[in-house]
């Protein structure tokens, strides 16, 4: 008897950890990016700091911190500035806009993943994203 629940134990407590992936439970924001050179130019981004930038699939996930009192009532926007350099690979340019207006002075971690899709049309099948207040940029292959 000791032995099946030890087994039975084991096998739960493997199914958890293999069921819970890191990117899971990330918070997929409803919009994709949105590409306006009027909003690229006045997004308000200089009240946070990125951490990293990563691509999975046609998703982008962006790692940023701010301060705050929760993040809850954050306004998070990925915009492209419409301009395309045509480079090899192409080249476009990215803002995180944030709209913050908690004033605790907690330091808060958000992972957010936007659908990044709309920023393919171009003619090859890969795209360089840079990134304001980032030094950074990252390849986009589709």
């Amino acid at each position: 008897m000791k032995t099946r629940l030890f087994y039975l134990v084991l096998f739960l407590i493997c199914f958890q950890l293999l069921s819970c992936a890191e990117d899971d439970n990330l918070p997929l924001v409803d919009l994709a990016v949105l590409i306006d050179s009027e909003a690229y130019n006045s997004a308000l981004s200089d009240n946070y700091v990125i951490q990293s930038i990563k691509i999975n699939g046609d998703f982008l996930i962006i790692k940023f911190s701010a301060s705050g009192c929760s993040g809850e009532s954050w306004k998070v926007k990925l915009i492209d500035s419409g301009a395309l350099a045509y480079s090899f690979p192409p080249q476009r340019y990215l803002v995180l806009s944030l709209e913050n207006n908690e004033e605790c002075e907690a330091y808060i971690t958000k992972e957010l993943a936007f659908d990044i899709s709309a920023l393919r049309g171009v003619s090859t099948n890969k795209v360089w994203l840079n990134f304001k207040n980032f030094e950074k940029g990252i390849l986009y292959e589709y």
